[in-house]
């Protein structure tokens, strides 16, 4: 729901987005907040009460528009706003199971509170910045979302196997060719050896988390071999 729709629907007719309407794996549509406004200039904001810079989002065309869409189905209702919850992946696993989304994009100094008490399910941040409306941030929820609907990616495990799926960050990826700049492609991946192979990328994924995002390991559940890795990685750095 927004009031510039120009600005998603050209992301609906390409890749992923395209496959999934085409294939009805996904039904997604930029509703024009617009449309239900009440009055011949199709306002959707106002002055604050107050006083105070910017403008704020009135809240009947936005009641108006939750409640068309919620007729069609039951709908959670989610907010883009830099005062929500900081999105993950799990976040995005849990929405996936959802029937019915209805993303609300916010504009100016954003919406009249009563529209978050009265309609909103959920407030969603991408993180500690401003955007100046929720579309951007609504477009990256909703690929998170969608790629994870069956059938969506061409590689079943594709999914599984990604950075954050597992709680951690991937292991490096590699492809030809084997020599590039004199950079070589690591043995281990050469030898058709599946188990050396899970391996690597198990301690690589594990390294790599460690030395970027040391703040996700405490939600991982990591096993004996792990804790081995992580103690060599502790005590090479000690010793540098």
């Amino acid at each position: 729901m927004t009031i510039f729709p120009g600005l998603v629907e050209p992301h609906l007719q390409m890749g992923m987005w395209q496959k999934a309407i085409r294939e009805g794996k996904a039904e997604i549509r930029a509703v024009d907040l617009r449309s239900f406004t009440a009055d011949r200039h199709a306002t959707t904001d106002d002055y604050p009460f107050g006083g105070g810079p910017g403008m704020v989002m009135k809240p009947e065309p936005l009641g108006r528009a939750v409640a068309a869409l919620k007729r069609e189905g039951t709908g959670k209702v989610l907010l883009m706003s830099p005062q929500g919850a900081p999105f993950h992946q799990a976040m995005a696993r849990r929405l996936a199971r959802e029937a019915h989304l209805i993303v609300l994009c916010g504009r100016y100094e954003g919406v009249d509170q009563r529209v978050r008490e009265a309609l909103v399910d959920e407030e969603i941040s991408l993180g500690d910045f401003i955007l100046t409306g929720g579309e951007l941030a609504a477009l990256a929820i909703a690929e998170a979302v969608i790629r994870l609907l069956p059938g969506v990616l061409g590689a079943e495990e594709g999914p599984v196997e990604e950075s954050f799926s597992r709680g951690l960050l991937e292991a490096p990826h590699y492809t030809r060719p084997r020599e590039w700049q004199g950079r070589s492609v690591p043995d281990v991946l050469l030898s058709g050896d599946h188990g050396a192979i899970a391996r690597w990328r198990r301690a690589m994924a594990l390294v790599r988390t460690m030395k970027r995002r040391p703040d996700l390991l405490a939600k991982v559940d990591l096993v004996e071999e792990d804790y081995k890795v992580l103690a060599k990685l502790r005590l090479e750095e000690e010793t540098r």
